[in-house]
């Protein structure tokens, strides 16, 4: 998995508990680093660009070269044999994520993964979601489901997976008739890092102290509230169409701050819009779990407490597992799915007609 963060790609093995059951186990992580150069591309790509169908080309080859890296180095790392290895679920990189108009584009190059590798690959998970009028997105309540439906406590649970957008999953309490629901919820990081970056060359806040050195502003908060997409009603998802750092600067720009009063007030903006959802459409609930990025931000945790005083605000690591390695664990098992002839969306999720079976296989 290489997210809307294009922080690098994480590559998680699974395997099933046993034979007798549809659990699986994580059994190894490795994680690589995105490339610089293919990072200032993959951003630019984003927008229209000169010669873009061919460079989107190019930048789907050298982004297996990286799968390929991940791939060889999880292996090494966790002594398993190619051979023992089913498939390969390799969601791609989005650069477009249109899914009103009928399509989100993920950059890849299946076809080269399997001859790099010899493996199985299964890919385009979203399209077919979205041929029967859904979002495409987001595919991870699923898999959350499954996940963390049996450890966690009997009340209500909500996944919140912050990446660079950041989405939620409620999972019901036992025993209740109400339905898993899940849907984007606004920006992540996406905001917090386009704006770090352009104020201090780092790609990512660490640990949240450069919003901790500023003061968020109301006025700038409610302005950035006042976005058309927190109106709309789930399923939804959204972009960097949406959420980017021109936006943000032309938001930011009528009031002068200082760059760390702004990235106090981003940091805000995911905590409150987050917050916001679970208040607004998600059922009684005892705990909100955290991964992705945002999991190892202390000041958006915290942001987060303070917004929702009634749950217990944790990450993924409770329930032992890694909030880094979430993502790229449930498009392992997504895999799994397609090659069982499974459905991999839930309708409720992502408004389509029905249950699909998701990707496309590429064979070895």
């Amino acid at each position: 998995m290489s997210g809307t963060s294009l922080d690098g790609v994480d590559a998680v093995l699974m395997c099933q508990a046993d034979t007798s059951s549809p659990r699986m186990r994580v059994v190894g992580h490795h994680f690589i680093a995105m490339p610089y150069g293919l990072r200032q591309e993959f951003l630019a790509l984003q927008s229209p660009q000169d010669n873009e169908l061919h460079r989107s080309q190019i930048a789907s080859q050298a982004l297996v070269e990286v799968y390929t890296a991940a791939i060889v180095g999880l292996l090494q790392k966790t002594g398993i044999d190619p051979a023992q290895i089913a498939a390969i679920g390799a969601h791609g990189q989005t650069i477009r994520h249109q899914p009103s108009s009928g399509y989100s584009l993920q950059l890849n190059a299946p076809h080269a993964l399997v001859e790099a590798t010899g493996i199985t690959v299964i890919s385009d998970f979203r399209q077919r979601d979205i041929a029967a009028g859904g979002q495409g997105a987001p595919l991870v309540p699923v898999f959350h489901a499954s996940v963390f439906n049996a450890p966690r406590q009997k009340g209500g649970c909500i996944i919140a997976n912050i990446g660079g957008m950041a989405n939620l999953t409620y999972l019901p309490p036992p025993g209740s008739e109400a339905r898993v629901i899940g849907f984007d919820c606004g920006p992540g990081n996406v905001l917090m890092d386009a704006w770090v970056e352009a104020h201090t060359g780092e790609r990512f806040d660490r640990n949240g102290q450069f919003a901790a050195n500023g003061k968020k502003n109301e006025a700038l908060l409610n302005q950035l509230l006042t976005h058309e997409f927190f109106a709309q009603k789930p399923p939804k998802s959204c972009g960097r169409e949406q959420f980017n750092l021109e936006w943000i600067q032309a938001q930011a720009a009528p009031f002068k701050l200082s760059p760390e009063d702004v990235q106090a007030t981003l940091l805000a903006f995911t905590a409150r819009t987050l917050a916001d959802a679970v208040r607004n459409y998600c059922g009684p609930a005892v705990e909100l779990l955290v991964c992705g990025g945002g999991a190892h931000n202390p000041q958006l945790m915290q942001a987060l407490t303070e917004e929702l005083p009634n749950l217990q605000v944790d990450t993924t690591a409770r329930y032992d597992m890694d909030p880094n390695i979430i993502e790229a664990a449930a498009f392992a098992w997504l895999a799994q799915r397609t090659l069982d002839g499974l459905p991999g969306n839930l309708s409720a999720v992502t408004g389509s007609a029905g249950p699909r079976i998701l990707g496309n296989i590429t064979p070895a």
